[in-house]
């Protein structure tokens, strides 16, 4: 038996990526164990998961230990562990003996007890024993017994891994590998989620990497990061750039894959034929669907076997059934059985499947199955294949169907479109990361416009939007003449792409093309022929009489002809909704927008979201929520819009849609600076610009800036606001969104006037003039008027804060509406008209209240304190409470960094008065700084 193993030189392990939780259940472990608190843990999983590198965390994380190969040898002895001792058993091998040179047949489940103790007693001491179940049984037993007995007091932890693939009390080693641990705690990893596969497989690959090859490897290794690090390594740098595909399937990970085909080895024989047949039943599946059990049990019985051998497998815990679909306990289960299958054996197997689907429902998968069976390109079965993957078949369905149709089509240019037909069916169906792959193994140069078109709409969503553009005329100069609709609606994406990019003469271009390929005749060809296509009603191209009236009412609006582009728009809002296609609905919504029927926009995006929740496609779900937010918005509906908004990022997370994530964060940005929460407001506008500057989303970026200056608004601080807003509207390179900044102006309007930069603001509001005598916005009108309020000479501002509040009773809205009337109010107090300010006050801060605008709540209630009236929030401020109203609103400034001339500035009063309030306020508190001051009113804050 081993002796002590001296200390080498080590090296820390890599940081375990997604498992945080885990470490940090280890690291609270070895805390209560330096002070003197001995426990047991039992880490589990099936191989490759990590077990073992949790256990060199724990070993080496708060030590300067040697990182020991715990597979290379049968134990280890005592180590020096930072003030604890440490001993490494790994299997396979027998249990160590301390120095009272106890014999193997001496170390009984009382003496090992006996000996952990003695140990302990010396000072702590960590045991990490390896892959348990490897142990012979009565090793197992007297580890069992020792760790369940041992108290805090002994000053021993027991940390044990066992390879197990269950839940349950089986394991791949018989049923007693687990048993002498059951009562011991437990900590059950899981494979990796994604954000860590991809973290772990950055790390593998590299920055040159091709992110569709992380994808695919990712997805072969289902989470498993032994597998993962197998792959990559197995991976050739041409293949890992993306300049040669990738083999199928992938090679690596052999040994780990025999670990879990290994789990099947001594279940009968009959058993694991139909396991085989179960894994080959997953391939014409969409993934996680399971196997059918009927379809099971009819292939069981044609090859003569009793379908309840299955229940063997079941209680091995191999699969599991519930009666209507048989699903692997682990995915690699199924993987290893394919893999490690001999071909023939593999191919009989869906020979026999084919034959049980013989119905005709069940021709889709019939044809798979006999495509899977094929050992040469058959292009007769391939055009079956196509030929059947239409509507209402699932998009999963049809992407395996030309998938396995281009694999055994031997025309070379018609594989190449069946492929890329494959992914986007797979982009319908919600799965980028499939769709992606299928394009990496088209091989024609030039590619056929179809694939120019899928790589388009996986750009427009998940890339840089110059970059879909391109794609999405290609395609269309491409599929012009011979798919129509396609080439049609890649145009539509390519003005997409430009809009979100702010280029208005490139979203006219793309408009115009659109309307002229829209009435060109398809001929057909190999890419719109029925090989070639899905079926009628495949692709997402809008109603032609639809699509006219859009692209012309579009071209006139912008062309200057307003009442002809709004008779045209509102021709195809009632159009869209009659014929309620969801991405014809979505565009009435944006024509609605346009126009300034926000009611007809939040019409359009419930129908639109409706509908695509009823009848798919999934992947304009994240689209749908963000337009029917943008509506919502725009009427003031600022809850409904944040839960909708939330609801979409959820989506466009799930869908790998970054673009759509990136709008999302702008438009709760913007529900934020309504709300009060400035952090959140924040944090949004953050991560929209982050997405925005590196896909080029020009829109979303305006968005968010609005959304920071209209917070600091709420928050009293109009020069920084001022600074954000003036360069979206003026001319310059970092003008706004031209559909997007003209929504800001009445913000920088406010901003402007409040910061004294009155003058600078006078373009803007001749600007805004001209857009509001255009739109159809209900609220424009009242916050013009608002406008010309805050610019107006002080004889005739006051009617136009009446106009403006009239104007407001007519359009409805209560924020739009609280904030006049707390400018009004912020007005009459100016003018030392405080008997007078108090009643528009008081309902701006009703107003606030409904609209849950607690940050203008806060602002309102200020102002009304600053005329006079208490205002009672429920909320003691302590030695706050011994200050006048103005004299707390020029400590909070203050406090935030700002001069004496700037908070005159804020509050539109002189420098002399806000010297006056200051001494007093240090008078009032005892405090001789600023710094002093900032204390007092941090813990104030805190206080709340």
């Amino acid at each position: 038996m081993p002796g002590v193993t001296p200390t080498t030189t080590v090296r820390s392990p890599l940081r375990l990526c997604g498992r945080s939780g885990e470490l940090a259940i280890l690291d609270q472990l070895s805390e209560r164990l330096r002070d003197g608190h001995g426990s047991a843990l039992v880490i589990s999983a099936p191989p490759g998961l990590g077990r073992s590198g949790l256990l060199r965390h724990a070993m080496v994380a708060h030590g300067e230990l040697p990182l020991l190969h715990t597979r290379a040898v049968a134990a280890r002895g005592l180590l020096p562990y930072s003030g604890l001792h440490a001993l490494l058993c790994s299997a396979p091998g027998s249990l160590p003996r301390g120095a009272a040179h106890v014999t193997r047949a001496e170390l009984t489940p009382i003496a090992l007890l006996d000996l952990l103790r003695a140990l302990g007693s010396r000072r702590p001491l960590l045991v990490c024993v390896d892959d348990a179940q490897a142990w012979d049984p009565d090793s197992r037993v007297a580890l069992g017994f020792a760790a369940r007995r041992l108290e805090p007091a002994d000053h021993v932890a027991v940390l044990v891994t066992l390879a197990d693939f269950s839940h349950s009390s089986g394991s791949p080693y018989g049923p007693g590998a687990q048993a002498p641990f059951g009562d011991l705690p437990q900590l059950r990893l899981g494979p990796l989620d994604t954000t860590a596969a991809t973290e772990l497989c950055a790390r593998l690959t590299g920055q040159e990497a091709d992110p569709v090859v992380r994808e695919a490897l990712c997805r072969e290794a289902a989470g498993n990061p032994r597998l993962l690090t197998a792959l990559a390594e197995q991976v050739t740098p041409d293949q890992l750039a993306g300049r040669t595909p990738l083999p199928h399937p992938l090679p690596g990970g052999e040994a780990l894959l025999d670990a879990y085909a290994a789990r099947t080895e001594a279940l009968p024989a009959e058993t694991r034929l139909l396991l085989l047949l179960a894994a080959a039943a997953h391939e014409h599946e969409p993934d996680g669907a399971g196997a059918d059990a009927a379809v099971l049990t009819s292939a069981a019985r044609l090859a003569g076997i009793d379908p309840d051998r299955l229940r063997a497998a079941e209680r091995a815990d191999v699969v599991r059934s519930d009666g209507t679909r048989v699903r692997f306990t682990h995915p690699l289960l199924r993987t290893a059985i394919l893999r490690r299958s001999p071909a023939a054996r593999l191919r009989a197997a869906h020979h026999l499947l084919a034959a049980t689907l013989d119905a005709p429902h069940q021709e889709l998968p019939h044809l798979v199955q006999r495509a899977l069976a094929a050992s040469v390109a058959d292009p007769l079965l391939a055009d079956a294949l196509a030929a059947v993957a239409v509507e209402p078949r699932p998009y999963a369905d049809r992407a395996v169907a030309l998938a396995r149709a281009a694999d055994l089509t031997t025309d070379v240019t018609l594989r190449d479109v069946r492929f890329a037909a494959s992914a986007e069916q797979a982009w319908h169906g919600g799965d980028p990361g499939r769709a992606r792959a299928l394009l990496t193994r088209v091989r024609a140069v030039p590619a056929p416009g179809r694939v120019h078109y899928v790589r388009g709409l996986l750009a427009l969503r998940d890339g840089p939007v110059a970059d879909a553009r391109e794609s999405l005329l290609t395609a269309a100069a491409l599929l012009t003449g011979q798919d129509t609709e396609r080439a049609a609606d890649a145009l539509l994406g390519a003005a997409e792409a430009a809009w979100a990019m702010g280029d208005a003469a490139g979203w006219v271009d793309a408009l115009r093309r659109a309307s002229a390929v829209s009435k060109v005749p398809s001929h057909g060809g190999e890419e719109g022929s029925a090989a070639g296509r899905t079926g009628p009603g495949d692709g997402p191209a809008a109603p032609k009489a639809v699509l006219g009236p859009y692209v012309e009412g579009m071209l006139a609006v912008f062309g200057g002809r307003m009442f002809q582009g709004r008779v045209l728009l509102r021709d195809c809002i009632e159009g869209a909704l009659r014929a309620g296609d969801p991405a014809a609905v979505m565009r009435a919504g944006v024509a609605a927008l346009v126009i300034g029927d926000v009611e007809g926009a939040c019409r359009s995006g419930g129908r639109a979201l409706a509908a695509v929740r009823a009848h798919g496609p999934e992947v304009q779900l994240p689209q749908a929520l963000e337009y029917l937010a943008y509506g919502e918005l725009r009427v003031g509906r600022h809850a409904l819009a944040r839960a909708h908004a939330e609801e979409g990022l959820r989506a466009a997370a799930r869908l790998g849609q970054r673009n759509i994530a990136t709008h999302l964060h702008a438009v709760l940005a913007l529900t934020a600076s309504v709300e009060g929460d400035g952090a959140i407001c924040a944090g949004h506008a953050q991560r929209a610009a982050a997405g925005a500057g590196s896909h080029g989303l020009t829109q979303a970026a305006t968005l968010a800036t609005w959304a920071v200056a209209r917070a600091e608004l709420a928050r009293g601080l109009p020069a920084e606001a001022a600074a954000r807003l003036f360069p979206l509207v003026r001319r310059g390179p970092r003008r706004g969104h031209f559909a997007a900044r003209m929504l800001a102006v009445p913000c920088l309007v406010e901003a402007a006037v409040l910061a004294g930069r009155t003058d600078e603001a006078l373009d803007a509001v001749e600007e805004f003039t001209r857009w509001a005598a255009d739109t159809a916005d209900p609220l424009a009108p009242a916050q013009l008027a608002r406008c010309r309020a805050l610019v107006a000479p002080p004889e005739s501002a006051a009617d136009r804060y009446m106009e403006a509040l009239a104007q407001h009773e007519r359009a409805g809205g209560d924020f739009e509406r609280a904030r006049t009337l707390l400018l009004y109010g912020h007005w009459l107090r100016r003018r030392r008209r405080t008997r007078e300010a108090r009643g528009p006050l008081r309902d701006a801060l009703v107003a606030f209240e409904r609209c849950g605008a607690q940050a203008w709540w806060q602002r309102a209630a200020g102002e009304l304190r600053a005329a006079g009236e208490a205002v009672a929030d429920g909320r003691g401020n302590g030695l706050l409470d011994r200050l006048t109203p103005q004299q707390r609103r020029i400590a909070r400034h203050v406090a935030e960094g700002a001069t004496n001339r700037e908070v005159a500035l804020r509050l539109s009063v002189s420098t002399r008065t806000v010297d006056h309030h200051l001494r007093n306020v240090f008078s009032q508190l005892g405090v001789r700084s600023r710094t002093e001051l900032a204390r007092i009113l941090e813990g104030s804050g805190r206080s709340r």
